[in-house]
């Protein structure tokens, strides 16, 4: 459904509705449904949250509800490209009746000149016609071979909210999380990302601006938010800068740090910018403050020298009074960990609930406890890759890298959820990238499985595409597994919303991927 003015033919139709609001299990829809939440209750909407994981929940959810269902506005299979006859009248049939009624007295010459011109017309609107529809055919395929991300749904619900003058603070700083998700997820490029940044920046700017003269501007209660130009360093201030450098993918792959040689190099690193071994395995905020001044222009200078160029990113951070700071990838790390918990004492519309509430700046309890759920996830994350690295678990098969993860693998349960499995396959691939010597190797995608039902004998399995400096993000996987599971009749279940990750039974999975190898060959 394509919708040219948001706010007249989306808010205001269901403004005057009783609204069913579906949720995907995403950090950047968890941020879009805060800025909805926050409208409706500016609005008086009244609404029902309903979190969805996949399709499956999608229909069940939609079947319960259908009777009360008066509007749908949904997100459409393909681009609704119209048909050639909707668009262009064919005057064929005209042209003929108007010849049929002609004067019966005209000449037989002007006749037959008169019916070569027709014939000549019709046979270039013949041709128009079949290149149009060869154009059509093309921006259709090419719409439905790959997946792709375009602007991120927070952003485009803090743009509605813009327009009609409702936004707030805390509206920018969801919009903020919902665009880093993405550039956390590598769901969008490198360009795209700044570009965001640079129109959320301009709102930052107008919002600091109007805080400056009110009352609170400096309270213990107030909500700033700052444009950075800060470290690329997961969870940094919040842990020790060793375990950060330690588990932050950009510098574990460039460093090797699953190698002898990598350790070396790391403490080479931490020499050459002269920091003592006992700050940096401190916590961060009991470093000397003198450190601290100036670690930022320290680090980033050390970086180049050691080949890393991109030490340093434009981000955003929020501080809730004077104690509390966070970098908007610290508070995508800690959603995403509390959504996908492996903690048995929650279900998932409880991990789910836990998460959306990490997002209020009333519960900051629950966001320093997914602040600890990340750390471990990313420590097992690099733990994992070092494992998979050193025992040579990633393979070519041809077209594309594979790795498996075999059950009894430590920390296993928690890539079994389908964003813990890619943001480990993305990480995996990049340190791949960093440490083989096989030029056509850094050129492929990669297909990874994880363990995830022992009872029903299944596996979670995702596609990432190449990791390459021109990517443009596009995911061919999708398509691909649909294709190599008809073909061989492989019991896999399409439900993520994330076309690339789907569900197979381990016992199919060998003539799944010989499939696939042939299929993409």
């Amino acid at each position: 459904m394509f919708v040219s003015d948001f706010r007249k033919e989306f808010y205001e139709v269901v403004q005057s509705q009783r609204v069913l609001l579906f949720v995907a299990w995403d950090v950047d829809a968890l941020c879009a449904c805060k800025i909805l939440q926050a409208l409706f209750q500016c609005d008086h909407v009244q609404y029902t949250l309903i979190p969805v994981s996949g399709w499956q929940e999608l229909e069940t959810a939609f079947l319960e509800h259908k009777e009360q269902i008066k509007l749908l506005i949904k997100q459409d299979d393909d681009l609704e490209v119209p048909a050639y006859d909707d668009i262009f009248r064919d005057e064929q049939e005209d042209e003929a009746h108007s010849g049929n009624e002609s004067d019966n007295g005209s000449e037989p010459s002007e006749k037959r000149t008169r019916l070569e011109e027709e014939i000549v017309e019709q046979t270039m609107k013949r041709r128009q016609r079949r290149e149009w529809e060869a154009r059509r055919r093309d921006i259709l395929f090419d719409y439905e071979q790959y997946e792709y991300h375009g602007t991120s749904s927070a952003m485009v619900m803090f743009d509605l909210a813009w327009m009609m003058s409702k936004d707030l603070n805390d509206m920018l700083w969801w919009a903020i999380v919902g665009l880093t998700d993405q550039w956390v997820q590598d769901k969008i490029t490198q360009m795209k990302y700044v570009t965001d940044i640079g129109v959320l920046q301009r709102h930052a700017s107008r919002h600091n601006h109007r805080n400056e003269d009110e009352e609170n501007a400096l309270s213990v209660d107030c909500t700033r938010i700052s444009f950075e130009y800060d470290l690329r360093l997961a969870l940094y201030q919040h842990w020790s800068l060793h375990d950060s450098l330690c588990n932050t993918c950009y510098t574990a792959a460039r460093f090797k740090l699953w190698s002898v040689h990598g350790q070396k190099r790391l403490q080479e690193f931490l020499a050459d910018m002269g920091l003592p071994l006992k700050q940096v395995k401190q916590k961060f905020q009991s470093m000397d403050i003198s450190l601290k001044e100036n670690l930022r222009e320290m680090i980033e200078e050390s970086a180049n020298k050691f080949g890393m160029k991109d030490m340093r990113v434009q981000t955003f951070s929020i501080h809730f009074g004077f104690k509390h700071k966070f970098l908007a990838s610290d508070v995508v790390f800690a959603t995403m960990s509390l959504m996908e918990s492996p903690e048995k004492d929650g279900s998932g519309t409880d991990n789910f609930i836990q998460a959306l509430d990490s997002l209020s700046r009333s519960n900051l309890d629950k966001l320093y406890h997914g602040l600890e759920l990340a750390k471990k996830q990313l420590r097992a994350t690099q733990q994992t890759i070092a494992s998979c690295l050193c025992t040579n678990l990633v393979i070519s098969q041809g077209p594309f890298l594979y790795c498996s993860l075999m059950e009894g693998t430590p920390d296993v349960v928690l890539f079994s959820k389908p964003a813990s499995l890619s943001l480990l396959s993305r990480h995996l691939l990049k340190s791949f990238v960093c440490s083989t010597k096989n030029r056509r190797c850094k050129l492929l995608p990669l297909v990874m499985a994880a363990p995830l039902s022992m009872e029903q004998g299944t596996v979670t399995m995702v596609g990432i595409p190449p990791e390459t400096d021109g990517s443009d993000r596009k995911n061919f996987f999708g398509r691909a597994f649909e294709k190599a599971a008809e073909g061989t009749n492989s019991r896999t279940l399409h439900n993520h919303f994330d076309l690339s990750v789907i569900e197979l039974k381990a016992e199919d999975r060998s003539k799944f991927l010989d499939a696939l190898v042939s299929l993409l060959s």
